[in-house]
């Protein structure tokens, strides 16, 4: 039995011994491009994919979450602010509202101060704080009326102070201000819905961050805009604004109940455009505000 297992043993295939240059050339040979990565495990082309595939992702999704309505170059800058929870709760709200009750401006002008202008064409920036609440009356741009609709009293102070400031300017027999945001003059309430006959009704829902990011974004990619802050509210909002880069300008609300405290007589107009000027930029024509703009 000892001879037969020798004899088994010596006829076992033995591991053949590899020639020495052909290990070497195993170790000398370099990696393969694919095996090339920063320790994720990942090479630099997957990782690249991957983030273009990222980046494509977050696109389809702020433009899906992205509001109706909304000039391009205005939604392309606040991209940031639609994914954002506190927005998506807001168009809930906003939404849940229309269902139930009679809000304004209709839903087809609540960003109407986006459609006039570019975000980067924006000269001067009047700030109000809450949409007209009665029928008819608010069409999305602060202060402003459509053509038909009585102007409203702060209206028509602001109209008093053009008329006793701006040389030639004439009190149209309308309230629509449209010509003005089509020269770049961003007429932005600080809440954009209401409720009807509730002033105020939207008021700490989502709005004020929303339009604060507005003015944020004005103040660090703009330069040399004009901001027209009346009354201690409108102060508040624009405590951001940056005076080294752009103008601002401060008095009371044009109201009745404070005008006459400082808002007639403040030529805030006529300051603007001097401001304008001086920064090589054209002055705003406030003459120029046809009833039914285009």
């Amino acid at each position: 039995m000892l001879g037969q297992s020798k004899i088994s043993s010596f006829f076992k295939s033995q591991p053949m011994k590899r020639p020495l240059e052909d290990l070497q050339s195993c170790q000398s040979s370099p990696p393969s491009k694919a095996m090339k990565t920063d320790g994720s495990g990942l090479s630099p082309e997957q990782k690249a994919a991957i983030q273009e595939k990222k980046q494509a992702a977050l696109a389809k999704l702020a433009s899906k979450t992205a509001p109706c309505g909304m000039g391009q170059s205005w939604k392309k800058a606040l991209e940031p602010e639609f994914s954002k929870d506190y927005f998506k709760k807001l168009m809930q709200f906003v939404e849940s509202e229309r269902n139930s009750h009679t809000i304004y401006p209709q839903e087809s002008d609540v960003y109407s101060w986006t459609k006039h202008c570019l975000i980067s064409e924006v000269k001067v920036v009047i700030i109000g704080q809450d949409p007209y609440h009665q029928p008819k009356q608010a069409h999305g741009l602060c202060f402003s009326v459509p053509a038909g609709v009585a102007s409203p009293p702060s209206l028509v102070n602001i109209y008093k102070e053009l008329q006793n400031d701006i040389q030639g300017f004439s009190i149209p027999k309308h309230g629509n201000l449209t010509g003005w945001a089509k020269q770049g003059v961003l007429l932005l309430n600080a809440c954009l819905t209401v409720r009807a006959s509730q002033a105020n009704s939207h008021k700490d829902k989502g709005w004020e961050k929303f339009t604060d990011a507005v003015i944020k974004w004005i103040n660090l990619h703009r330069a040399n805009v004009v901001f027209l802050l009346w009354g201690s509210y409108a102060q508040k909002k624009g405590a951001c604004i940056d005076k080294k880069r752009h103008g601002v300008l401060k008095s009371v609300h044009p109201s009745p109940l404070s005008a006459y405290r400082g808002f007639l007589g403040c030529k805030h107009f006529s300051k603007a455009n001097e401001y304008l000027k001086n920064t090589k930029q054209t002055p705003i024509n406030w003459s120029d505000l046809p009833a039914e703009a285009s």
